[in-house]
């Protein structure tokens, strides 16, 4: 079965305030993709910053920057429980849909099992984090 290719889209990190988490990938030299996305069925902001100035590669890898609207959102929530940090990992996919049904047929525990609208008006569906040993998955569709 094929539901490639795949690829890391994005690494999301919980922060405070995105303009106190900017700094860092500021300084690393990233670059800062399009304006601040409200995410409201979310309850989230988020800030991209590009890994590549290449306009030669496809997508290069980012981090997201991922700060609460809330202490009652899913960010909030995990602030609140583990801090700021690494919250999750993305994966781009040829066939969120497929895949889906490929992991639910294995018995991987998904917390999406019908694609919902992300950041940037992308599909996604996140993974549980008891398939994965802990992390949580975030696949998105290959534009």
């Amino acid at each position: 079965m094929d539901f490639g290719p795949i690829h890391i889209d994005h690494i999301g990190i919980a922060v405070d305030s995105l303009d106190e988490g900017s700094t860092f990938w500021r300084l690393l030299g990233l670059i800062e993709r399009g304006e601040d996305e409200l995410v409201v069925d979310q309850g989230v902001t988020t800030r991209f910053f590009s890994t590549s100035h290449s306009v030669e590669q496809d997508h290069p890898v980012q981090i997201e920057l991922l700060e609460a609207t809330g202490p009652d959102t899913p960010i909030g929530k995990f602030i609140s429980k583990k801090g700021k940090g690494v919250q999750q990992i993305c994966f781009r996919v040829g066939d969120l849909i497929g895949l889906i049904a490929h992991l639910l047929e294995h018995g991987v525990h998904m917390i999406d099992t019908v694609p919902r609208k992300g950041a940037g008006d992308k599909m996604i569906a996140f993974v549980h984090p008891r398939s994965t040993g802990g992390v949580l998955v975030e696949l998105t569709q290959a534009a």
